[in-house]
């Protein structure tokens, strides 16, 4: 029998993503292969690679997030993917978050809550935190609105000092604001600065991370939204372009960027920064309601006033019409439904709102570009979902 190739993971233990993309790569193996792993216990950048000079393994994926992994990579002469935003090593394929797409994410959170302020509090350290930034400011002007932008203070500067100048930057903010920062851990720091200053979460400032790592959120005070990514279909998809280059096959270097799964709605953002009424009501009626079945007459029986003065009022406001809106809220149901679950879609019409299968596929395709089935094969972070 032939040995099982050696592969080293490089990626740390220490965070929720990275420990994501690790499930992702198990779960290929289970699927598709048996490979010998070395894995050593790393937090994030990590110098300890000595033992990857004279180690004689088949392939290695890697966060390569600083020179000295970096030129440890380049040493080897077997295949390689990264699994880092940092891209210090261009010649390699990599697979990472669509950062983009989790900057639309963040965005249309806080522009669905009504807010007409906003702001992002980023890392400039790291690639994926300006992208984001760069994404987050575009779609925030092209809504209309301003983004101010949290400028950090030098390297060096401890949790504490990093804390008060967050705090000092929120005070200047015109109020409510809806603040995306670029990761959980940000976000946390963005609430810890809320409290220094005593600024009302979410009434004054509503806070928004990346990650969704469960126990950072849920510690946090009040606990903390967050945009997923899936982390597991990134490491899943890592493993898949590893063995293909391990079996002779030449990858292109180029992006495989993974689009997140939506967004975990908790305290920090739950929140209509609307002065109207009867747009509030409308909004969180449609928010409970729209799998029901509901059209925009029902909408107009529980905030009701004339159908032309809603409609003129709430397109001002959030953006779309009562018939969009209700869409809206469907399709992000069927996309968890699709990425989550095993459902057909018949079910999942039935359960979102759709008299039709036809109906919601013409519908998702609109609103996503691709049919529901691409959408899960795409997307899907768990084996062995129905297509």
């Amino acid at each position: 029998m032939s040995k099982s190739p050696k592969v080293a993971l490089l990626i740390e233990t220490s965070n929720a993503y990275a420990r994501g993309l690790l499930r992702g790569i198990a779960a290929y193996m289970r699927e598709r292969c048996h490979w010998s792993v070395y894995l050593s216990e790393r937090s994030r950048g990590d110098h300890s690679l000595a033992w990857l000079h004279n180690w004689d393994g088949q392939g290695v994926i890697a966060r390569i997030e600083n020179e000295l992994i970096s030129k440890a990579v380049k040493r080897l002469s077997i295949p390689v993917v990264d699994v880092s935003a940092a891209r210090l090593i261009p010649a390699l394929p990599w697979v990472e978050t669509n950062d983009a797409t989790i900057a639309r994410f963040a965005a249309d959170h806080l522009l669905e809550r009504g807010f007409r302020h906003f702001a992002y509090c980023g890392d400039s350290r790291f690639n994926w935190s300006v992208w984001r930034e760069e994404q987050f400011i575009k779609i925030i002007q092209n809504a209309g609105h301003q983004c101010f932008i949290y400028c950090p203070p030098g390297r060096g500067t401890n949790d504490k000092a990093e804390i008060e100048s967050i705090a000092a930057w929120l005070a200047t903010l015109p109020k409510p604001a809806g603040v995306f920062a670029c990761y959980d851990f940000r976000g946390r720091q963005v609430l810890d600065a809320c409290r220094l200053r005593g600024i009302a979460v979410p009434a004054d400032v509503a806070v928004i991370g990346v990650d969704n790592d469960d126990l950072l959120c849920d510690l946090a005070d009040p606990p903390l939204s967050s945009v997923i990514p899936n982390t597991h279909r990134t490491g899943y998809e890592a493993a898949l372009l590893l063995d293909r280059m391990m079996a002779g096959e030449c990858i292109e270097p180029e992006a495989h960027l993974i689009e997140p799964l939506g967004v975990a709605t908790r305290q920090s953002t739950d929140v209509l920064a609307i002065d109207d009424r009867n747009i509030v009501s409308a909004i969180q009626f449609i928010r409970e309601h729209a799998c029901d079945g509901i059209c925009v007459k029902d909408v107009l029986m529980a905030a009701p006033q004339s159908r032309r003065s809603l409609e003129s009022r709430f397109k001002k406001l959030t953006g779309h019409t009562l018939h969009e809106e209700i869409i809206r809220v469907r399709i992000n149901r069927v996309k968890t439904l699709l990425t989550e679950s095993s459902l057909s879609l018949e079910k999942i019409a039935e359960r979102t709102g759709f008299a039709h299968v036809e109906y919601l596929g013409v519908a998702f395709r609109r609103e996503t570009g691709v049919p529901p089935g691409l959408y899960r094969l795409q997307n899907r972070p768990l084996s062995g979902l129905k297509i």
